[in-house]
């Protein structure tokens, strides 16, 4: 009588350990999946990292050529982005068309240059 019983729970008792080892491999798999993932992603990343890199370094030779401040465009875009949160917050509209800036007789030079060479390209700035 008690042989019987034990038997039954040895037996119940393996078959939780064959679906908790099942189990176990599938979260195994499933790691390893992730983990690959993330070592993708890292080498895209760094793709990225570098292509970003690259694009800086071309922009501000660009706007060196230009005679453009290139950090004071970034701490005006920075400032504009700052406004544009503190607006929408308050609901209130930000002045020239959105970008708070105000247009010089250099800048408007650069825009009409910008409008000419976009235009050879088939684009619009409008």
């Amino acid at each position: 009588m008690g042989l019987g019983s034990t038997a039954k729970k040895i037996q119940t008792l393996a078959d939780r350990a064959e679906q908790l080892y099942v189990k176990l491999k599938e979260v195994h798999e499933r790691v390893v999946s992730v983990e690959d993932t993330v070592d993708d992603t890292q080498v895209r990343v760094k793709e990225l990292e570098n292509a970003v890199e690259h694009q800086r370094v071309v922009i501000e030779a660009l706007a060196e050529d230009r005679g453009i401040d290139v950090d004071a465009v970034v701490a005006e875009a920075a400032i504009e982005d700052a406004d544009d949160a503190t607006d929408e917050g308050t609901g209130a509209e930000s002045t020239d068309e959105g970008t708070g800036v105000e247009a010089s007789e250099d800048d408007a030079t650069d825009v009409s240059h910008d409008d000419a060479a976009a235009t050879t390209d088939g684009n619009s700035n409008a």
